[in-house]
C-alpha cells in the first residue's frame, strides 16, 4: 500500500504551482492515472476548448 500524501506540483502549461492532496492521488492511482502536469484551471480550459471545437464539427 501507498502513503500519499498532499503535495504541490507545477503546471507545465501556465507554471502556477497547484496543491494535489493525497485523497486525488489515491483516486488517480485506482484509475491507473499519471500524475497531472496541468493545474486544474488550465486543465478546465483545454476541456471547454475540446468541447467547443468538437461542437463545431458537429455543426
Amino acid at each position: 500500500m501507498v502513503d500519499f500524501q498532499d503535495k504541490t506540483l507545477i503546471c507545465e502549461n501556465c507554471g502556477r504551482e497547484f496543491f494535489w492532496s493525497a485523497e486525488e492521488q489515491e483516486f488517480y492511482a485506482q484509475q491507473v492515472w499519471s500524475e497531472p502536469k496541468w493545474c486544474p484551471i488550465c486543465s478546465a480550459k483545454k476541456r471547454a476548448e475540446r468541447r467547443q471545437e468538437k461542437r463545431t464539427e458537429e455543426g
